[in-house]
């Protein structure tokens, strides 16, 4: 039967299976690792320094965690060992990463199905255990987590309260620690590196999750002072060449901890060796800020970008959330054509104002989100361009490109072993060269020589402005002196234009005036009249040509006593017959006269006719 509200209402239950299906939202095993770190680097907790390493207990292999934080008692452990629970607050103006409490739950139990957490605060110590194993083996229904809380004491023996006896019998049962005496030693662990009274918590995690061929998915035997993700495996047994475009921090937990806070205030020791912490953005060379103003927040954003000085293949988008590492080496804008722009350069941002997912590997996708990415493309390929035009303008002469120069970083910073501050170096002195432990007494600049000091102050980001873009003054000249050079283009088109209309139009007068002499010498040349006889009826007859008529017989014995012409000859020299064209010559009208009821069309202009037959006086003439 389901437990009940006081109202009655069912409540909800939570399956054991859970534990594993909430562990499968970190894909890579080194997220899991870091959801362990924020929890001890987080305000609340407050750690100076976080140790991760490999051990055995009882033939078995873990891994512990271990920090000199500020410790748990009975309640807070109950909340870290729960689901959803996650009350922490800004304490001294430092954000806390965990917002979900989910981290430890999803990050232990994506490393091994067992994990044991074991805190010591000022007043009082406490043990808690989150198991699968434990879970299945007394068939749980729902999700169960032994605790036992107790004073803190000297002795090899401690006794707890009634209502956590049980819990004590099967932390002893179940787990990899048989013994009180066993539990007692792994707290006072806590204190091994420090003065008796110090706080701290440490986490055991073990049934360590392994490959599909039963091997441990993690290499300690590569590097004995680090913790890596093995490499594949080809058919002869050897391992395959990294390739140099894949950053170390993918399969290095050492380099991954290097870069995963922004500004580090906490030292992590990965197998007993302290990891070189990085100022990401103050390990570049020729650094320029640049900022994103953003409308859905009044506070702009600062950009960093510069050139990566050791390994040019390395390059992309440092995307951090409050100090924390959320997407690293992400490629934008020009760094995703294939091309050479944006080799080389690395930009880092810090998008507090974004929501990371719950595995704290990407961001949500939100209109933001997209914003914010769009953003820095755009500011990726102005860099880039000032970058290409300062070299060009300093060395014109040079022809190897700006990433392949040997680069420095611009200034040099350390942190102490001792305060965890960074101090700033003077030019010329190499990190790499440093002792593996630096104090702030070793710092060459006698005002920064005591852990007591405050760390030098950065400029603000309200006040310091972005960088100069020279490039963008060069390209206004640029395309002023285009737009000057297209102006005096097009003026001389314009001027070519109206010489050749110019000159069509005086070859257009010269056609016509000689168009008009042509017709003046044509209309000379051809005949003023036309005489344009009626054909005959009779479809064989032939038409009389308007000539001349020299020759006309008349025979005198007419019926009606009229005169008429029989024969017509032309004194011309026979020509081959021409198609005949249209006359030029104005049409002339016809007057028509009447004799003796027959009616005949005489020109107006008239025509020579020699009659060899005499006619009657009386009788008109043609």
């Amino acid at each position: 039967m389901a437990a009940r509200t006081d109202l009655g209402v069912p409540l909800s239950t939570l399956s054991p299976k859970y534990l594993h299906a909430n562990s499968t939202s970190h894909t890579w095993p080194f997220s899991a690792i870091a959801e362990l770190i924020d929890n001890a680097y987080d305000p609340d907790v407050n750690a100076k320094q976080f140790w991760i390493d490999k051990t055995v207990v009882d033939g078995q292999e873990c891994l512990s965690f271990m920090d000199n934080g500020d410790g748990l008692n009975d309640v807070a452990i109950q909340r870290m060992l729960s689901f959803g629970y996650s009350d922490k607050t800004v304490v001294k103006g430092k954000a806390p990463i965990g917002i979900y409490g989910n981290g430890f739950k999803s990050g232990s139990m994506r490393l091994g199905k067992d994990a044991i957490v074991f805190s010591k605060s000022k007043t009082s110590s406490c043990i808690g255990m989150l198991s699968q194993t434990y879970l299945e083996e007394i068939e749980a229904e729902q999700i169960s987590v032994p605790i036992i809380s107790f004073a803190n004491t000297n002795k090899n023996k401690f006794s707890v309260r009634e209502q956590d006896k049980v819990s004590l019998q099967h932390i002893l049962r179940y787990s990899i620690f048989k013994k009180q005496e066993d539990l007692l030693k792994e707290l006072q662990a806590i204190n091994s590196s420090w003065s008796p009274g110090k706080t701290g918590t440490r986490i055991i995690i073990w049934n360590l999750r392994r490959t599909s061929v039963g091997e441990l998915e993690f290499d300690f035997q590569k590097d004995r002072y680090d913790i890596r993700i093995p490499a594949d495996i080809n058919e002869t047994g050897s391992d395959t060449q990294l390739s140099s475009y894949i950053p170390e921090s993918v399969y290095s937990l050492r380099a991954y901890c290097r870069i995963l806070y922004l500004k580090p205030r906490m030292q992590i020791v990965i197998r007993g060796q302290k990891v070189q912490s990085q100022l990401i953005a103050k390990t570049l060379a020729s650094i320029r800020k640049d900022h994103y103003n953003p409308t859905f927040q009044p506070k702009r954003v600062p950009i960093t970008f510069g050139y990566n000085t050791k390994n040019k293949e390395q390059y992309g988008m440092m995307m951090y959330h409050k100090n924390r590492l959320i997407k690293a080496y992400e490629r934008v804008g020009c760094q995703m054509r294939a091309n050479k722009q944006g080799v080389g350069v690395i930009g880092v941002i810090e998008c507090n104002y974004l929501n990371p997912n719950h595995n704290k590997q990407s961001f949500d996708e939100t209109d933001q989100y997209r914003k914010t990415m769009t953003i820095m493309a755009t500011k990726l390929e102005e860099y880039w361009k000032e970058m290409q035009y300062s070299k060009n303008k300093d060395n014109p002469n040079s022809t190897t490109p700006v990433e392949d120069t040997m680069k420095r970083p611009d200034p040099n910073w350390a942190q102490c072993d001792n305060c965890c501050q960074w101090r700033k170096l003077p030019d010329g002195i190499d990190c790499d060269k440093l002792p593996k432990e630096w104090f702030c007494h070793m710092n060459p600049d006698p005002q920064f020589r005591s852990c007591q000091v405050e760390e030098e102050p950065e400029d603000s980001d309200d006040e310091q402005p972005s960088y100069h873009k020279t490039y963008k003054q060069q390209e206004k000249m640029d395309k002023k002196q285009q737009e000057m050079n297209r102006k005096k283009e097009e003026e001389n088109r314009w001027r070519q234009e109206e010489l050749r209309v110019a000159n069509l139009a005086r070859e257009n007068r010269d056609l016509q005036r000689q168009l008009k002499r042509q017709q003046r010498q044509m209309t000379v040349e051809s005949p003023s009249t036309s005489i344009t006889p009626k054909r005959r009826s009779n479809a064989g007859s032939t038409p009389v040509r308007p000539s001349t008529i020299l020759q006309a017989d008349c025979s005198p014995s007419c019926s009606d006593g009229l005169p008429f012409i029989s024969n017509v000859v032309s004194l011309s020299k026979s020509r081959p017959r021409k198609k005949r064209e249209r006359s030029v010559s104005p049409p002339t009208t016809t007057k028509r006269y009447l004799a003796n009821d027959f009616e005949r069309s005489i020109c107006d202009t008239p025509t020579s006719v020699d009659v060899s037959a005499p006619c009657s006086p009386s009788e008109p003439v043609a």
